[in-house]
């Protein structure tokens, strides 16, 4: 090790031609013109030592496996001699001489030899063995084909494949190889698959895969064992929020608490009243809050990652309790408490349209994954879907929603997400008419979907967020608890790289964080002077954190940043609409 020898590029690499005889050098495949001999690069024959002895503190890995993995990573960078030198020196073969043989007649062609010694090599599943025999045959009849020989190729067909019983529908897709050429055209036009043979080294890769472990090291196994090493690392940090290729292989991963949005930024002011919503477009540029004095508020995040107010809405008759971005984060819906659900352009500044019911009022709002529909809960239970027009195109009745401003839909259309009761959530497919609930034992005051919508976070009257995996069967997997709540909704989010936190606002006029997967508090953010009532996380932007307040102000968290000033935006670019149609 070391020397001259160990210096192999993997550039030099070469592959074995397709489909014709290759050789194998230590159980592996060819990647060097000069590695052509099992025992070119064998100095002495191998002795296997014990299997019993182990290396680590942990005693719990077996030295014969280890020295096999080392070697294989060897071979597959490209390290021929070197992985050689490993195995003699080691007295391990990466490989038995069994499997070796095995391995070299799959790349010479010698089809009824491999089928043979695939018979020695060890394996005691005979479900494998006939899967293993199954694909060695079907490439002899294939290459048997490709050479003309085709009264060769139907006896393979008929008395080798067909007595192993299994896949008969690869058995007939390759019966149809045997046609004329014109009746091979004419199974194509009618989507019929028409066989080829593979390359032997692909075939070598697919019995690789099949076989077991023990008997056939998979390739890269030891790359595979530190990538998991690496996610554990990352799940086991709590504080982990930067791209995965800061990582290091020379250290242990760990994560400052630097890392989780703690500083304040930016206090934006413009509302004159409590700020009940706030919203991050999906792309982040934007951000929406709306509030108790009726209005709306479209703010924009700067390159330097400040915010300004590009424009603020008025039209609602009431407070404005919930929000929803388009999926091209091109529109916004609002919704006043119990009144109307207007729809308004980014761009302009306009409200677009006006949805209403009439005798009833709108509770709730959200957009259908295409964004050519809208979606509304109202207060007699039901809930209703509209085209962008305004007109009705369904109206799901019953005791389907509750007057809780939450709506959800997932990201691929088939399911609504709704509070039918006190303390149930219903998730029903309005094509599928199949239904699911989550029961819990308190109230539920509201909840937010994931971005991917395979988890819900909820959040209940007893102080306490559940966390509930909505993919299949429904599972509560995590609680958090911590923050305060007697009186009034307040809301939570995910966010952080991959999502990976939880943050909420508290009564105690504090932001809350939680690691997602442990359900540990690993940070209470402080400045805010009322009840924090709504979070909201940049999906753009794993450092930011907006959180709004009874104090009538969004604060802004990041990272510690020197000199950071708070930035007016009472006269700064205001466009004001009057959410007129």
């Amino acid at each position: 090790m070391g020397g001259a020898e160990d210096a192999e590029p993997p550039s030099k690499r070469v592959k074995v031609s397709s489909g014709k005889p290759g050789d194998l050098s230590n159980g592996t495949f060819p990647r060097d013109p000069a590695s052509c001999s099992l025992n070119d690069l064998m100095a002495r024959p191998l002795v296997c030592q014990g299997d019993d002895e182990v290396v680590g503190t942990k005693g719990v890995i077996k030295k014969v496996e280890f020295v096999r993995i080392l070697a294989e990573a060897l071979y597959s960078l490209g390290y021929n001699k070197t992985g050689a030198h490993l195995e003699e020196e080691s007295g391990i073969p990466l490989q038995s001489a069994v499997v070796k043989l095995f391995m070299q007649q799959i790349l010479d062609g010698k089809w009824d030899e491999s089928v043979a010694t695939l018979h020695k090599i060890g394996v005691v599943d005979e479900k494998v063995v006939q899967l293993a025999s199954f694909l060695i045959l079907e490439q002899k009849f294939l290459e048997l084909l490709d050479e003309k020989k085709v009264k060769d190729a139907l006896k393979t067909l008929r008395t080798e494949i067909g007595p192993l019983c299994i896949n008969t529908d690869r058995v007939r897709e390759l019966s149809l190889c045997i046609l004329s050429p014109l009746q091979q055209v004419r199974a194509v036009v009618s989507g019929q698959v028409v066989v080829r043979a593979k390359p032997r080294r692909k075939l070598l890769e697919e019995l690789q895969k099949l076989l077991p472990p023990t008997v056939i090291i998979p390739e890269q196994r030891l790359i595979r064992l530190v990538e998991q090493a690496l996610d554990l690392q990352l799940d086991a940090c709590r504080f982990h929020n930067s791209l995965v290729g800061e990582m290091s292989l020379l250290t242990d991963h760990q994560c400052g608490r630097d890392q989780i949005p703690s500083q304040t930024l930016q206090i934006l002011r413009n509302h004159s009243d409590e700020v009940w919503f706030l919203q991050f477009s999906h792309d982040g540029k934007y951000l929406a809050s709306s509030a108790a004095d009726c209005s709306v508020i479209i703010w924009e995040v700067k390159l330097d990652g400040l915010f300004c107010m590009k424009h603020q809405f008025s039209g609602h008759q009431k407070p404005v309790s919930y929000m929803s971005w388009s999926p091209d984060d091109h529109q916004l819906l609002t919704c006043g408490v119990e009144e109307v659900v207007r729809r308004w352009d980014i761009e302009s500044g306009e409200c677009t349209h006006i949805y209403e019911k009439n005798g009833l009022g709108l509770i709730s709002c959200g957009w259908a994954p295409d964004g050519k529909r809208i979606l509304c809960g109202v207060t007699d239970k039901s809930i209703s879907m509209w085209d962008l027009e305004g007109k009705e195109l369904e109206c799901w009745k019953g005791h389907r929603t509750i007057r809780i401003s939450d709506l959800g839909i997932t990201s691929d259309g088939q399911h609504i997400v709704s509070v039918c009761k006190d303390n149930m959530i219903l998730l029903f497919g309005w094509e599928s008419k199949a239904e699911k609930v989550i029961q819990e034992d308190q109230t539920i005051t509201s909840f937010v979907l994931s971005m991917d919508s395979k988890y819900l976070l909820v959040s209940l009257w007893n102080q306490e967020i559940h966390l509930w995996n909505i993919e299949g069967t429904v599972k509560l997997i995590s609680k958090y608890k911590g923050h305060k709540r007697s009186r009034f909704v307040v809301r939570s989010c995910f966010g952080g790289l991959g999502q990976a936190f939880v943050a909420s606002g508290s009564e105690d006029s504090q932001v809350y964080i939680w690691h997602r997967s442990s359900g540990e508090l690993i940070e209470t953010l402080a400045g805010h002077s009322g009840t924090v009532n709504c979070v909201s996380w940049n999906p753009a932007n794993p450092h930011m954190l907006a959180s709004a307040s009874d104090d009538h102000t969004i604060r802004i968290w990041g990272m510690n940043q020197v000199n950071m000033k708070h930035y007016d935006t009472v006269s700064n670019g205001v466009h004001y609409c009057n959410g007129g149609t």
